[in-house]
């Protein structure tokens, strides 16, 4: 098991801060400075640069705080699966999890109260960004677990199949757009238009879709961008704009005649949704996690 030590220099690194790490653990910030001279001695090297208030790793300091991470995911991996042999119900553990925004809101609900039934234990954290972000944070060890759009091709990331998704073109009823359900695909160039922010898996995929009919995203009359599905939603169902959205996110609006469905022809956006780890992670919960998602969804 990990020392006290150990613990808290992780806080203090992930929070780049002694008085920030010593809130998160509920102990003095002159207890923290306490524990990291500790492994300073112990080590015999500085783990951290001191300039003012301000602290920052040092080369030494990252090689500890990746090996303990490892060694951290580990040992909750070990606790997990010996509690499951024993008593799944009782079976503790973190299931740190990122995901997408169409994942997060629309997809993901279903299967985490399945398995938080199954393991009543297990605390989920579950980070809600776009598919960007979620990358960086599973390569930072910040989260174990990914669902993000499309397939990357980093080495170190291991890419699984979950479900995939349609993208629809969508306005406000009360938008001149909606006076038609069908136009030429050209058509499009003349309206304007609401993304998604850059880095969204969306935007991504209609990215692709205008490429294969040889249009560039940058050849729309682009009126706002905003980050998130519902800002996006929400703005379109108020505003004169055409935009771009999860089939999934809007099914609500499109029942109740917020927002109408808007066909261009020749213009298919769909995309895949995977689960990512990085390379050579074996955590049983994962693999759980992604047993339950898959079999939900496959019915």
């Amino acid at each position: 098991m990990l020392s006290t030590h150990h613990l808290v220099f992780i806080e203090v690194a992930q929070e780049n801060s002694f008085s920030k790490a010593s809130q998160v653990l509920f102990i003095s910030q002159p207890a923290i400075s306490k524990h990291i001279k500790f492994l300073e001695e112990y080590y015999q090297t500085k783990l951290f640069e001191r300039k003012g208030i301000q602290i920052a790793l040092t080369a030494t300091g990252n090689l500890l705080l990746k090996r303990l991470l490892f060694v951290k995911n580990i040992q909750a991996e070990t606790e997990f699966e010996i509690a499951s042999m024993n008593d799944q119900a009782q079976a503790k553990g973190v299931l740190k999890l990122g995901a997408s925004t169409t994942v997060a809101l629309y997809i993901l609900p279903k299967v985490l109260s399945v398995f938080q039934q199954q393991y009543p234990q297990v605390e989920i954290n579950l980070l809600n960004r776009n598919a960007e972000i979620v990358l960086e944070a599973l390569l930072d060890q910040e989260i174990n677990l990914g669902i993000i759009e499309g397939r990357g091709k980093l080495t170190n990331v291991v890419y699984q199949p979950f479900i995939n998704d349609k993208v629809i073109a969508v306005c406000s009823k009360k938008s001149p757009i909606a006076r038609k359900k069908s136009y030429p695909l050209k058509d499009v160039l003349q309206m304007p238009v609401a993304l998604r922010e850059r880095g969204s898996g969306t935007l991504e995929a209609l990215k692709d879709a205008l490429g294969k009919n040889r249009i560039g995203i940058n050849e729309l009359q682009v009126a706002a961008r905003l980050g998130g599905t519902e800002a996006l939603k929400n703005f379109l169902i108020e505003s004169s704009c055409l935009g771009f959205l999860p089939q999934r996110s809007v099914l609500k609006e499109l029942k109740h005649g917020e927002l109408t469905e808007i066909h261009f022809e020749g213009l298919h956006i769909e995309r895949s949704f995977y689960f990512i780890q990085r390379k050579g992670e074996t955590s049983e919960l994962n693999k759980k996690f992604i047993r339950y998602a898959r079999d939900i969804y496959n019915k």
